[in-house]
């Protein structure tokens, strides 16, 4: 049955239609009042969209599943696109998770917490929140005018049975209920607050504040009465600073959508009371569906049951879209109100939307630039270090240890200029010796080129190192019979140092970048495009790799921490302990008073003495200076 004759023996009724191709992939989910009406109009040409023929030259068979009503398909829509994630559709990645303050008023003493997921558990989101700086920012704010308690559960009960209360009982920035110094009916009155305040209800909040404030001061409870005036004032001067966009006090989500062939941006106004609150901005790419197609399908996943988000009064969008009513229906349900959603043509509201329009083409227009700018480092790369593609993929490899032990490596990786975390890995050296940075390497190595299967190699391996490092990834390649470009990346060295204002701990050195099969390294300028990203991609990695020894060496008690030194046994840590008398005193002791305990040799005692000094400083001694030479 040809494509023609499958769209004429689809039902009429609501669904959602699954376009094909050749191999079966789902190239495109959509929903529909009438299903063949749907399908027919686009296997006959489309309806004037410019976009449709290159759909269809790809589909060869259509799927559908009948639901109950268009509001049903619409909720199955979304769950198809999540779960075959289809070429043509828009889809609000799941991995791009933004800050949110979570509120469980069904604690004792209820608190904020910072999450970033929107759980369906039972208490009240705000957010989101795309910078984690500004919403620090305005928590610290928050907690001046709403003093809520911020620690664990395990701190507070320590501080009960302390009997005092914490540093921010004093700044007045909590209450203290762990030591009973509020009342639960005072404590709910600012759980109240903060929940008003958080939800935009500012005015609600105001007129609540000001009538207890009056009552207080009628019963001549003066000092309660100046608290909430001074409340009074801290929730006024906060709203306004934020920016008046409409007369009246209503709750809306402005959608703004901005585009450039295939790339796509979607802004989102937060508006609270007639006020801009907040904003939120989205980047899609290889987009082949119209604006109103776009829209369609992002609101339907942004307001999604697991997205848990409040759904205000009035949507409006930049781009008008059909779907029979469908999203409406199922946003009254949620928000058991009237929901309207609208693309206005004119007026102050028109004004509202240009205004998130305006917003997500700046957005796209700095996000197409960054993408230059990467495009522009990748290519002088490829130039300047004869690479034979450009480095799409980078793997960079680090070693860290601890006084020759603890030792560790970490792998980070980055796409077309980008962290891709899903990438990242830990090792923890197994057989290597663990004051041996080559040795770790080549353990490392070896075990990334064993599943080279599984895990295609990049375009570029690159090692935090100099000469000596790069020969090891290069050695294990030939090993392996593998080939793919590599490099270092190493900091001058102090003796190489033209000047003696150049500190040892960087800043002002020089890079270089060491290749296979070359002598001399390459002398990148200090403002080339090619250079920062090298060097962001090497930061990120020798980061990963000391927070995963620091994530150890935290978890692991003095007494296994010393058991970890190299060529240290048993009878040796026996002798040190019996002979310094504890673990403090091991870890104080000097290298003379080292050397004086029976069967620790000079060797030991210098060893024992670097561990302990890098621990205290938590850097890694003993490592290579950049290019192989230990410093």
């Amino acid at each position: 049955m040809d494509l023609d004759e499958r769209v004429e023996s689809l039902p009429t009724g609501s669904g959602v239609y699954l376009f094909k191709s050749r191999r079966g992939t789902v190239l495109y989910v959509g929903k529909a009042q009438n299903l063949r009406q749907r399908v027919r109009q686009y296997v006959s040409g489309g309806d004037g969209r410019i976009r449709i023929p290159a759909l269809m030259e790809r589909v060869t068979d259509v799927d559908v599943l009948i639901t109950p009503t268009v509001k049903d398909a619409l909720l199955l829509e979304n769950e198809l696109i999540k779960q075959h994630k289809p070429t043509f559709n828009v889809r609000l990645r799941d991995d791009k998770q933004y800050l949110a303050l979570r509120l469980d008023e069904r604690e004792t003493w209820p608190r904020l917490t910072m999450v970033r997921r929107f759980r369906q558990d039972g208490a009240r989101y705000f957010g989101p929140y795309t910078s984690s700086v500004a919403l620090k920012e305005a928590l610290s704010n928050l907690r001046r005018i709403f003093p809520l308690r911020s620690c664990s559960d395990a701190v507070f009960n320590d501080y009960r049975r302390r009997g005092r209360p914490c540093i921010e009982f004093e700044m007045k920035r909590c209450v203290a209920p762990c030591c009973d110094l509020t009342d639960a009916a005072s404590y709910e009155g600012l759980v109240r607050g903060t929940r008003l305040f958080l939800g935009g209800r500012s005015k609600v909040l105001v007129a609540e504040l000001a009538e207890r404030m009056e009552r207080a001061a009628a019963a001549e409870r003066f000092e309660e009465a100046a608290r909430l005036r001074d409340r009074i004032a801290a929730v006024e001067r906060t709203v306004e600073r934020q920016q008046i966009v409409a007369k009246r006090p209503v709750d809306r989500d402005v959608f703004g959508l901005a585009r450039r062939g295939g790339e796509v941006e979607v802004q989102v106004l937060h508006v609270r009371e007639g006020r801009v609150v907040g904003a939120t901005d989205y980047a899609f790419s290889d987009v082949r569906i119209d604006d109103g197609e776009v829209i369609g399908s992002f609101l339907g996943q942004y307001y999604g049951a697991a997205e848990g988000r409040r759904v205000p009064g009035e949507v409006l969008t930049s781009a008008p879209f059909d779907d029979d009513g469908a999203l409406a229906g199922l946003l009254r349900e949620g928000a058991e109100r009237k929901v309207e959603i609208r693309a206005p043509q004119r007026g102050a509201l028109r004004e509202l939307v240009q205004m998130a329009v305006r917003n997500a083409e700046l957005c796209l227009a700095q996000r197409l630039e960054a993408r230059d700018s990467i495009e522009e480092a990748l290519a002088e790369i490829q130039k300047r270090c004869r690479l034979e593609h450009v480095p799409r993929r980078i793997e960079c490899y680090d070693v860290s240890n601890l006084g020759g032990s603890l030792a560790v490596a970490s792998r980070v990786v980055f796409e077309d200029g980008r962290p891709a975390k899903k990438g990242y890995r830990k090792y923890r050296i197994r057989e290597a010796t663990g004051g041996d940075d080559y040795d770790c390497l080549r353990e490392v190595m070896r075990r990334r080129l064993a599943r080279v299967d599984a895990e295609p190699l990049p375009d570029l391996l690159m090692v935090d190192g100099g000469r000596g490092q790069l020969g090891v990834v290069s050695a294990a390649l030939a090993d392996a019979g593998l080939h793919v470009d590599a490099l270092g990346l190493a900091k001058q060295r102090d003796d190489e140092s033209p000047s003696p204002r150049v500190r040892r701990g960087g800043g002002l050195k020089a890079e270089r970048v060491f290749l296979v099969g070359r002598t001399n390294p390459v002398r990148l300028l200090p403002s080339s495009k090619a250079l920062l990203l090298l060097q962001r991609v090497r930061d990120e990695s020798h980061r990963f790799a000391i927070e995963f020894q620091r994530d150890l060496r935290s978890k692991m008690g003095l007494i296994s921490i010393l058991e970890e030194l190299p060529g240290i046994g048993p009878a040796k840590r026996r002798a040190l302990l019996r002979h310094l008398g504890s673990l403090r005193g091991v870890r104080e002791a000097e290298e003379p008073a080292l050397r004086a305990v029976p069967g620790v040799s000079a060797a030991d005692a210098a060893a024992i003495r670097r561990f302990f000094d890098a621990q205290r400083d938590g850097n890694s001694p003993a490592e290579p200076g950049s290019d192989g030479h230990f410093s």
